[in-house]
């Protein structure tokens, strides 16, 4: 059974005692062996540079924790991962704002579907209620917003490593809606097939349906099909009424123009 942990303060920012300079476990300056076994090893994906070696200078400095892979991409990430030998005391830190075609749910589920015991936490900059309800649905076993106080962060990973469900500097009135959203993209999910949600996934960037099947490698006419499949199964009747139909559903994250 799993113990929950949540943690609501978001009035806090993220503050870094000064500490000697972050050498990953195995690089030719450091002194340290490979792995700690003993330790938790902290895999992170996050695309601003910055931030990913913030956090990972933080996490390095801990007593108890290891940085083992730091990634800027999902690609790069789940290479790296296939290199890592151990596949216990793991948590994957995935950031909310990967770009691209595999942006970070889609890294999510990835990682659920290749190393399905491995803990993996969503974090991000306050994102929305639907983003954190859509990366717990397709797997993320928490969330931990990146304004919690440091104290809680590294808390946060140590929850995580023992199996326990991380909602962290998530506002105390999100908590309802996180719930409804998870049991909303159930729904929808259980009413489109995959091919359904990819292809609208595609459609939420504005894209016609002869660059929908270019990019999916299907024909237009089999894209306007699945489209009206779509319209029927979620009750709308043109594209953009079903994009934020699904979006509201936590399914996809449409471009700005919707």
């Amino acid at each position: 059974m799993f113990e929950v942990s949540i943690s609501n303060d978001t009035s806090s920012h993220m503050a870094w005692e000064d500490s000697e300079p972050r050498r990953l476990p195995g690089s030719a300056e450091s002194s340290e062996p490979v792995q700690r076994r003993s330790n938790v090893g902290a895999i992170l994906v996050d695309s601003p540079n910055l931030i990913r070696a913030a956090l990972g200078h933080m996490i390095q400095a801990q007593p108890d924790l290891d940085v083992v892979l730091e990634a800027s991409s999902a690609d790069e990430c789940i290479v790296g991962f296939r290199r890592i030998r151990r596949r216990t005391r793991l948590v994957v830190m995935v950031g909310l704002g990967l770009p691209g075609e595999h942006d970070s749910f889609w890294l999510i589920r990835e990682i659920r579907d290749l190393f399905p015991t491995v803990p993996i936490l969503a974090s991000g900059a306050q994102p929305g209620e639907y983003a954190i309800s859509r990366a717990l649905f397709v797997g993320a076993d928490g969330y931990v917003d990146k304004e919690t106080a440091p104290t809680e962060f590294m808390d946060s990973i140590r929850h995580a490593s023992r199996g326990e469900l991380v909602l962290c500097g998530v506002p105390e009135g999100w908590l309802g809606k996180i719930a409804d959203g998870v049991d909303n993209q159930s729904h929808a999910q259980s009413i489109l097939t995959e091919r359904e949600v990819e292809i609208l996934e595609v459609a939420s960037e504005g894209l016609t349906a002869r660059q929908i099947g270019h990019r999916l490698g299907v024909r237009e006419r089999t894209v306007t099909t699945h489209l009206g499949h779509i319209y029927k199964k979620l009750g709308t009747g043109s594209r953009v009424a079903a994009i934020i139909a699904a979006h509201r559903s936590g399914l996809v994250t449409p471009v700005s123009r919707f």
